[in-house]
């Protein structure tokens, strides 16, 4: 989306339609992607260009993050790949497009949808044969508006937000009603999906973990991070949380386990067990290469904890850490117990949030390593999770940003609520 002198304004990501009793479903305004990931309304008023590609706008934005209301519907996240009948009685597809046209009279209608008949069963393996698209007017199907029961696929709308971040696309998933977000969840392969819960609320968690299969959600604990999984089994009744450490992979399970002995709000409830450990002989060129991994977080990628045998935690004796920048400046074939940082002081595991946090702070540091009375390395923290801890529960729906234009907003429900803005409808 452009203003009119060219400058981009943002992305838009969806178009909020408002389907009506009577009548072809009413356009009222796109669902825009500005800097910062907030996503926010602009009406269809304020549209004055649609182009291949492009929409132009006056350059009035009301930045107040969009919130869906009851009576709206999101036409990429939740009409397509909706349940349709042909009102002919030649059978029922499934929503693949759809087509809005601007009306002599200013409105925005859904006047044409692309629709995928349903397949049919051909042939003596009766195997199942896709069916065709066609393109029809609006009023020759029923049921847009959503049958009791109907299962949705989420296919297409994870197409469209395939290059978003987990953060990004949890954005999205909260933002989507409660059937259509574990309609969405479900429809997301297990890595996938534990990025994305990382990144949710609690309750968003809770709801969509309980949702899936048992043997499903064991899968996806196993996915995410230890001290995220952790987190999340801690909300959980009791039994459902042993149930599904139960069918964990046991060395995925003792991790969990170990981090469910400890308070939330302690070192040991913070700190992740998989930070990367190496050896004191170990080459830099070995070292930069293990943080270079595309799954470690950029936190954890800061430095290189370095420990007696075993490597994995608990470690033998700690030593020291080795800072990612440090490495870079060091010959490949050095060790990397030649560059230690042997200052950078450990916490112990029941060590209390605030004392994390002032480390972090006094050192300049992204992450702190946890140790046990033995100086055997647990885990570490990452300046990352402890933000989650110090946030309020609700920092993902709380804007700071200042609102400085404020426009017509057309969408019909609600009252002005400043004196620069008209009432909706």
């Amino acid at each position: 989306m452009f203003d009119p002198i060219g400058d981009q304004v943002g992305r838009v990501r969806d178009v909020v339609v408002l389907l009506r009793p009577k009548g072809l479903p009413r356009a009222v305004g796109l669902v825009v992607e500005v800097p910062g990931r907030r996503r926010v309304f602009l009406p269809l008023t304020r549209v004055t260009s649609i182009d291949g590609g492009q929409v132009i706008s006056t350059g009035l934005v009301n930045m107040r993050r969009f919130e869906q209301r009851a009576m709206e519907t999101l036409a990429l996240s939740e009409l397509l790949e909706r349940s349709v009948e042909f009102v002919d009685g030649s059978g029922t597809g499934t929503v693949e497009d759809l087509a809005i046209e601007r009306q002599r009279t200013g409105d925005w209608l859904v006047a044409k949808l692309y629709v995928r008949r349903s397949g049919e069963h051909k042939g003596t393996l009766r195997l199942r044969r896709r069916g065709d698209a066609v393109v029809v007017d609006t009023e020759a199907v029923t049921g847009l508006a959503g049958r009791t029961g109907a299962a949705q696929g989420a296919a297409m709308l994870l197409a469209a937000y395939d290059d978003l971040k987990p953060a990004d696309l949890a954005d999205v998933i909260h933002d989507l009603g409660d059937t259509r977000r574990l309609e969405v969840a479900g429809a997301l392969d297990n890595e996938r999906l534990a990025d994305v819960l990382e990144e949710l609320p609690e309750d968003d968690q809770v709801a969509i973990l309980s949702g899936l299969d048992t043997g499903r959600a064991a899968d996806v604990l196993e996915a995410m991070q230890p001290d995220d999984a952790a987190d999340l089994l801690h909300e959980l009744p009791e039994a459902q949380a042993a149930q599904l450490l139960e069918l964990m992979e046991p060395d995925e399970a003792r991790d969990v386990r170990r981090l469910l002995a400890y308070a939330e709000d302690t070192a040991g409830g913070l700190m992740t067990t998989e930070p990367v450990v190496l050896g004191p002989e170990t080459t830099i060129a070995t070292a930069l290469a293990q943080i270079r991994r595309k799954d470690l977080a950029p936190a954890l990628a800061s430095m290189v904890f370095v420990a007696r045998p075993p490597l994995e935690t608990p470690t033998g004796r700690f030593l020291g850490v080795a800072h990612f920048q440090r490495l870079l400046r060091e010959p490949p074939h050095a060790a990397v117990g030649s560059v230690l940082d042997t200052d950078v002081e450990g916490i112990a595991p029941d060590a209390p949030l605030g004392r994390v946090t002032r480390i972090l702070a006094t050192y300049d540091l992204l992450c702190v390593p946890v140790l046990d009375s033995e100086k055997r390395l647990l885990g570490a923290i990452s300046v990352d999770d402890v933000l989650d801890h110090m946030l309020p529960e609700d920092w993902r729906e709380t804007d700071e940003i200042e609102v400085e234009h404020r426009p017509e907003d057309p969408r019909p429900g609600t009252a002005p609520r400043a004196r620069t803005e008209v009432p909706r409808g």
